[in-house]
């Protein structure tokens, strides 16, 4: 029972064969997938999905890249999302990039503030996006004393990692794991508690290394997995347990959920 607690299956590179991809990711042992909107042209599909896969939820929000899209209307069109459909069960990607630079400083902050404070608002965790702007993560998440949501595809150091831990959050590892074995990234892999550790893929992004290059998929989140229990010196089924508890505390506490029913 592996879980992909981030993906974006509703991206334009699964348009033909986005069902087929989900349901290679069920045989092959996948039981949880979350599918993350990361700006508004995105929120129908992720939502029909949701309904179409029992097993099979979402997330919506603007993602640092796309700040300047966040105002009045969308605001209003997530609300509407969130209002009608209960297996949208978190708020993001949100957060902040300053390695890319797509959205200026100061818009990706508002942005930001504003989501956190929405999710909020509808009780849900965030699904954190930080890159070359730790500090201000915190500080953003401190303010506003944000405690519930997971830190995706973690590039930070140990020091870090439990700064976000003590403020509440999880912390998600991806495929990028599989790369090579840098020190910084082993450190913070054996660091994090087992019932605060998450795995996914955030696919079409970030293949394994076997499949580096290539479109990524929920299915290959298994490879993340078997790395997590190489560097934590424990078995497969010991991480597949732990993340598959901690994925149903932090986003399906509030539905009720039966192993295994998948359609």
């Amino acid at each position: 029972m592996f879980v992909d607690s981030h993906c974006h299956l509703e991206m334009e590179s699964y348009k033909k064969d986005r069902d087929e991809v989900i349901k290679r990711a069920i045989d092959g042992g996948v039981l949880y997938i979350l599918t993350v909107a990361t700006e508004e042209k995105y929120f129908q599909t992720v939502s029909e999905l949701t309904k179409k896969f029992k097993n099979l939820f979402g997330a919506i929000g603007i993602h640092p890249h796309n700040s300047i899209q966040l105002n009045d209307h969308t605001e209003k069109a997530i609300k509407e999302y969130l209002n009608k459909n209960k297996k949208i069960v978190a708020y993001g990607e949100i957060g902040l990039d300053f390695f890319k630079n797509y959205s200026p400083h100061n818009i990706q902050r508002e942005t930001f503030i504003r989501q956190v404070f929405l999710a909020k608002d509808f009780a849900l965790p965030i699904i954190i996006h930080s890159r070359e702007a730790k500090e201000d993560t915190l500080k953003i998440l401190k303010d506003a004393k944000a405690t519930t949501g997971v830190i995706h595809c973690y590039s930070y150091n140990k020091e870090y990692a439990k700064k976000f831990l003590d403020l509440g959050f999880y912390i998600s590892i991806s495929g990028t794991l599989t790369y090579g074995k840098k020190q910084d990234t082993i450190d913070v892999v054996r660091y994090i508690p087992m019932d605060r550790l998450l795995s996914e893929t955030d696919a079409p992004f970030l293949a394994p290394v076997l499949f580096r290059g290539k479109r990524n998929e929920p299915l290959y989140v298994k490879y993340t997995v078997e790395t997590i229990a190489q560097l934590k010196g424990i078995s497969i089924e010991e991480v597949k347990i732990a993340i598959f508890e901690n994925f149903k505390n932090l986003f399906l506490k509030n539905l009720n959920i039966m192993e295994g029913d998948n359609q």
